[in-house]
């Protein structure tokens, strides 16, 4: 090759280095429920997913400097559409315990609140074996909560399950259960100050238990190393003021625990 074609060539190159896009962002593919689950995540009439989870998962996506795109799963399956590669991460309020890190990793805790139970106000009920023999307990199926109750309870309730925690909500109101049992947060700061919860209160102590979990993990498949990123991500931004920020805007108080 001759030097005058070897230059032009050369500076074709360069040109072309120039004018060459950036690398395309690093995605991650977040999944999520639709169901209703005030503070955490809601999706409005428009189709847009809200809340406190929500903010937090974008602000560990910028973070960590990569774009993230939510992917909608219901709750019950969502664990095998993770393993499924249908998205990368799981970001639902999913509580870090022993028997889900069989099947999944876990980032470290992004909040942590306890379980309580709710019923009517009209009614005095002792949260104990005594006091809650005879008694309907609604659950959201596949949660922490449900294996609690079914743990710690069963033969003594009648435990019934439900797909959402808004259906479950809905059978307290219309009396088909006794009580409800799920997030305190989820429950106080959501279905108790709506005009539908104004009849029901908290009833007994908040719950903290190993079968409850060690707080809420961002969940990936075995072995991926996103697991350690988001676990960078959290401590980044509690440091950094955004995650107060963020808090603060949903709670009177650091739902981090």
């Amino acid at each position: 090759m001759n030097r005058p074609i070897l230059a032009a060539c050369l500076a074709i190159a360069a040109l072309a280095g120039l004018a060459a896009p950036a690398p395309a962002q690093d995605v991650v593919r977040i999944g999520t429920t639709p169901e209703s689950y005030p503070p955490f995540t809601w999706v409005d009439a428009q189709g847009k997913l809200n809340g406190f989870e929500i903010e937090i998962a974008d602000a560990l996506c910028a973070q960590m400097q990569v774009k993230c795109e939510w992917v909608l799963q219901s709750w019950d399956g969502i664990i095998p559409a993770l393993q499924e590669k249908k998205f990368d991460a799981i970001i639902a309020s999913m509580g870090i315990t022993a028997e889900r890190k069989q099947v999944v990793d876990f980032s470290e805790k992004y909040y942590d609140s306890p379980a309580i139970f709710i019923g009517p106000k009209s009614e005095t009920i002792d949260i104990s074996p005594e006091g809650l023999e005879g008694k309907t307990v609604g659950v959201q199926v596949s949660t922490i909560h449900a294996n609690y109750i079914e743990a710690k309870y069963k033969g003594i309730v009648t435990i019934k399950t439900y797909d959402t925690q808004e259906n479950a909500n809905l059978d307290l109101i219309a009396g088909r259960v006794d009580l409800l049992l799920a997030d305190s947060v989820a429950l106080t700061d959501g279905f108790l100050k709506s005009p539908e919860g104004a009849d029901f209160e908290v009833k007994g102590q908040p719950i903290r238990d190993p079968l409850l979990g060690d707080g809420s993990g961002i969940a990936v498949r075995k072995g991926d190393p996103l697991a350690a990123k988001f676990s960078e991500a959290i401590k980044a931004i509690r440091a950094n003021g955004v995650y107060k920020k963020i808090n603060d805007k949903y709670f009177s108080f650091d739902i981090y625990g």
